[in-house]
């Protein structure tokens, strides 16, 4: 059976790799705006374009939209009975005077979720290095319309992360909290100075148990409250030539589900994990590079604006985790079938693809300090060309047929021989 699983994970990377080659970068940042076309502007009609078959595009009748519902079809919603049922379903309103921390704010997701939070008129502090990139994104936040407090903060300094929530608590309380600090180096092991090592672990796994040792004391006293962490796809897929970069996410993994059991008394305390695909944002260019050449990230990349709004909707209805984009859930499920196989293919094709990028020098990136700049949300690292996820998803299902075969073929000659 293990020949048939290896054959299911290679055909995926394949199918993978074949993506990653035909769908190159262009490095053309997206808005996170949905096309005007797909927008039902006047409630009435909307345009609905059809392709020929020649392959041209023509405009086609317009579709009247969905009839309204009479309110003879409305039917009441049942009313929540327990104060717990209630919290739950007041808590998207409850947003709007919410108290949101979020470390890791000034640039990419953090910056999305500020945002987004924003949106929904929370309460905001916000924390990073970078307080001239703070400040910006906290003036980005008040035209929202929301109320923002600015706390520079580095959350490797456990007595800096208490007083960023001491003066969270001048709100009155805090209902979320978002750990969201997170750096990288990429190098061979042995080439990545053990400094740069450390750095990772300790910003990556101490940086978030620094965050959670000063929010649950309050959340623990207002007992309720939200901490929501963000992993990665790398809490459950190890990362060939980031090695620190995996230990720090399988070691937040393993502390987010063993402090989520502490507080399991607590019904109203509530530790979840966030696990993206890549994202598109500064990270990569921010972070440490030993390879010498210029890093990227394989295709499909997600807006960070998507992680943003999972974020929001985690606080709304809190679970113990979610994925961000189909691509960490196909992995997740191909590294637990073959882990062994799955990460020594990884690291051959990370392989191939430095000895073919383009040269770089190597850098500290924003390991040690703050980068020269923010950067924003968006890191120009998506394709303007559209990436066929349901081929990677159809690859997946192939790939377990052959396995299904190639186990039945091997039952078959194994009775034979004892026939």
């Amino acid at each position: 059976m293990s020949k048939a699983v290896t054959a299911a994970v290679i055909l995926v990377l394949v199918v993978i790799a074949m993506i990653w080659m035909v769908f190159p970068f262009d490095g053309t940042p997206e808005s996170g705006q949905p096309p005007a076309h797909a927008i039902d502007q006047s409630n009435k009609l909307f345009p609905v374009t059809v392709r020929n078959l020649d392959g041209g595009r023509q405009p086609a009748t317009p579709v009247p939209a969905r009839r309204a519902l009479k309110p003879e079809h409305l039917q009441p919603l049942p009313v929540p009975s327990g104060p717990r049922e209630r919290r739950r379903c007041n808590m998207k309103k409850a947003l709007r005077d919410a108290v949101v921390v979020i470390t890791g704010a000034s640039s990419g997701v953090g910056q999305a979720a500020a945002e987004a939070f924003a949106q929904r008129g929370s309460k905001l502090v916000l924390a990073a290095r970078d307080a001239a990139a703070l400040q910006r994104v906290a003036k980005t936040c008040r035209e929202l319309g929301t109320e923002v407090l600015v706390v520079p903060t580095d959350v490797t300094d456990a007595d800096a992360v208490k007083e960023l929530a001491e003066k969270a608590t001048s709100f009155g309380k805090i209902d979320v909290w978002f750990s969201n600090v997170g750096v990288g180096a990429v190098g061979r092991f042995v080439d990545t100075p053990i400094a740069a090592h450390e750095q990772v672990i300790r910003t990556n796994l101490i940086g978030h148990i620094n965050d959670a040792h000063a929010a649950i004391p309050v959340f623990l006293k207002q007992r309720h409250g939200i901490f929501i962490n963000m992993i990665s796809l790398g809490g459950f897929a190890s990362t060939p030539f980031a090695t620190a970069y995996s230990a720090s996410k399988f070691g937040l993994r393993g502390f987010s589900e063993a402090l989520r059991a502490e507080l399991a008394d607590e019904p109203d305390i509530h530790i979840c994990d966030v696990y993206p695909t890549f994202m598109d944002t500064p990270g990569v260019g921010h972070g440490a590079n030993y390879t010498g050449r210029k890093l990227s990230v394989p295709p499909p990349v997600y807006n960070a604006r998507r992680a943003a709004r999972a974020i929001v909707r985690l606080a709304e209805r809190p679970r113990a985790s979610i994925t961000v984009g189909l691509v960490a859930d196909l992995a997740r499920f191909v590294h637990f079938l073959a882990p062994n196989t799955t990460t020594r293919l990884l690291a051959q094709l990370t392989s191939r693809y430095l000895k073919q990028a383009p040269r770089a020098e190597n850098s500290n990136g924003n390991l040690f300090r703050a980068p020269a700049v923010a950067g924003g949300i968006d890191g120009g690292l998506r394709s303007s060309r559209r990436i066929p996820v349901a081929t990677v998803a159809a690859a997946v299902v192939v790939g377990f047929a052959v396995a299904a075969l190639i186990a039945g073929k091997s039952r078959v000659s194994y009775r034979g021989v004892l026939r």
